[in-house]
């Protein structure tokens, strides 16, 4: 029960019941993470200037297929009319009888 080497790190810990470490142990320690503090910090700034940051980079690969689409939606409905018109009936040549 005397003095002794610690055979794995080879130091020396104290006596049984009371091993000597010259600084206190197993202190818990508790903080908030900055993000804890404050969720919604800078939360306003973000929403403004990312939100125009992205539909800035991406209105080029938006905007063009949804405007040629309307483009063709809106030939294919002023077609429609004027063909189902009875102008457009006499232009096509169908005969109403």
């Amino acid at each position: 029960m005397g003095h002794s080497v610690d055979p794995k790190n080879g130091h020396y810990i104290g006596n049984w019941g009371e091993f000597g470490c010259p600084t206190p142990q197993r202190i818990a320690t508790y903080s908030l993470s900055p993000n804890r503090q404050r969720p919604m910090a800078g939360a306003a700034h973000a929403a403004i200037f990312n939100v125009f940051r992205r539909f800035r980079h991406q209105v080029l690969y938006v905007a063009p297929p949804f405007i040629i689409a309307y483009v063709a939606m809106n030939w294919a409905i002023e077609r429609n009319e004027f063909l189902n018109s009875k102008p457009g009936r006499l232009l096509e040549g169908d005969n109403e009888e």
